[in-house]
């Protein structure tokens, strides 16, 4: 079966990748849900040579296209609303075939929220769009930078929300997500280590209680249950060298506690992960790169890795 691909924004740099990654490679086992006008009309700017297939590539240069339409002129760099419905559109159908055991897992471009929002939709990322269109109930989302991983409790909500959403069943629910797609990755005991929410983990209730009300109490509970779970640990501490030995992942209580520090010492090396859904997702770990559309500098380091994660797993 092969890997639905889909580019994302098409004013970004989704249509870059697939088409230098193809320059190189021969995508026998990806198909790409998309636009063949776009991807053309790309290669033109980016004076590279590709061509359009609706059959399983034989040579580098060739792309299988699952041909969606898109509303409007694409202009690489320049956001378009009008554009919307295809970007979404091409990710409903692409997670539609997962479903349908016609691909075999879902690789994704980056998106930009702010536009679709801007046209009417609601959307705060992959993540929670995706468990939405497969009715899933849960999701995880996960960054890992070779054996350096990174899950988070809260994803793309305000900072001032995210106290309220700490709460014992959904942080017990994202532990348990976390641990079964560690075990289905190889790794029998998956070491676990999670932050505080607060800074210095609370302080012993002096910065904030939720430590002392929530998190200890579960990990607690879960380690009586046979989990392997080191926390709460305050996170200025939790990602150095020291701490992270024997760590398989760091649990972050919210979006930007966790991910600088991934980013930081694994930004070209990193992969988006989506636990919890019923086929695996996989993405590059940045964004649309609007100043870079069609310009073919680019890296290709992201992309490798989410590609090579879904290979190796599906």
């Amino acid at each position: 079966m092969s890997i639905a691909l889909t580019l994302g924004e098409p004013a970004g740099i989704g249509a870059d990748l697939i088409i230098l990654y193809a320059q190189k490679n021969l995508l026998q086992n990806l198909l790409v849900f998309s636009d063949p006008d776009l991807l053309l009309t790309r290669s033109r700017e980016l004076n590279l040579p590709i061509k359009i297939t609706e059959k399983k590539p034989s040579k580098q240069n060739e792309i299988c296209v699952f041909p969606i339409k898109a509303n409007s002129k694409i202009e690489p760099g320049v956001l378009n609303p009008d554009n919307v419905p295809f970007v979404l559109e091409t990710l409903k159908v692409a997670s539609q075939c997962c479903l349908d055991k016609t691909c075999s897992a879902l690789l994704t471009g980056p998106v930009n929220k702010g536009v679709i929002n801007q046209a009417g939709f609601s959307f705060t990322g992959h993540t929670e769009y995706l468990a939405t269109l497969t009715n899933t109930d849960k999701t995880v989302m996960m960054l890992a930078a070779n054996t350096f991983r990174v899950a988070l409790a809260t994803t793309h909500i305000p900072l001032s929300e995210v106290p309220r959403h700490i709460q014992t069943n959904t942080l017990n629910k994202t532990i348990d997500i976390i641990h079964q797609a560690l075990v289905s990755m190889g790794i029998q005991q998956p070491n676990i280590t999670v932050c505080g929410l607060n800074p210095h983990a609370g302080e012993g209730g002096h910065l904030g209680r939720e430590e002392i009300e929530i998190i200890n109490p579960l990990i607690k509970k879960l380690n009586n249950s046979g989990y392997h779970i080191k926390g709460c640990v305050p996170a200025d501490t939790a990602f150095t060298p020291d701490a992270l030995h024997n760590t398989d992942v760091v649990l972050a209580m919210y979006h930007d506690q966790g991910l600088p520090t991934l980013k930081a010492l694994g930004f070209k090396k990193a992969v988006n992960i989506t636990l919890g859904l019923p086929f695996i997702r996989a993405s590059v770990a940045h964004g649309t790169a609007l100043n870079l559309s069609a310009t073919g500098n680019i890296s290709l380091g992201s992309f490798e890795m989410a590609f090579n994660y879904v290979v190796s797993n599906v």
